[in-house]
Order: C-alpha cells, then sequence, then structure tokens
C-alpha cells in the first residue's frame, strides 16, 4: 500500500544535501504532496503495516519524518489519506525503510 502526506515543514538541510546518491532530498518542498509505499522488508509481516505510516492518524495530526541517509533531513507532514492500490507518480515518491 501507499501513503500520501502533505510536507508541513523541513530542515534546512535537505536543500543543502549534495551527494549524487541524495540530491532527491533538495527538491523536498513545504507544502509539496509526497506519495510512500509500505512493502518488505518495511513491512512487519505480522501486522503488515510499515512503521511511521501514520495509521490513525487522519484528523491533521502532524507527524514527523528523517530522510535516510542524511539524520539532519528531517521535518514534519500530514497524513492525506492511504492508498491500496499504489499508483505514485515518479517524482516525490518515497519508500518507507
Amino acid at each position: 500500500y501507499c501513503v500520501e502526506f502533505q510536507t508541513e515543514s523541513l530542515s534546512q538541510h535537505c536543500a543543502l544535501e549534495n551527494r549524487p546518491y541524495a540530491r532527491w532530498m533538495q527538491y523536498l518542498r513545504e507544502g509539496h504532496t509526497v506519495c510512500v509505499a509500505c512493502q518488505p522488508p518495511a513491512m512487519n509481516l505480522d501486522t503488515r503495516r510499515c512503521s511511521g505510516d501514520g495509521h490513525n492518524a487522519d484528523g491533521g495530526r502532524i507527524l514527523h519524518w528523517e530522510a535516510v541517509g542524511n539524520s539532519q533531513c528531517q521535518g514534519t507532514w500530514k497524513k492525506i489519506r492511504q492508498l491500496e492500490h499504489c499508483s505514485c507518480p515518479l517524482v516525490h515518491s518515497f519508500i518507507f525503510t
């Protein structure tokens, strides 16, 4: 499954990232919608959920995230909706880890 979030805030360290494998962090923006896929091995096989997916976090609750590879690139987002069939665009698409 996938979860759509709207980014609320992000640290300045995301924009400063220039390592080739992590340049995607430069393109994160406040207010953008991002799509995050939950799939193995991040998925808990018992619950069939990914940690941090915002399950039961409807109602505009602000959730925290952190980028893999740069713990200083972090921020907050709000869950928009969960999609059982992923249709994430190529841009602004991520995977839970």
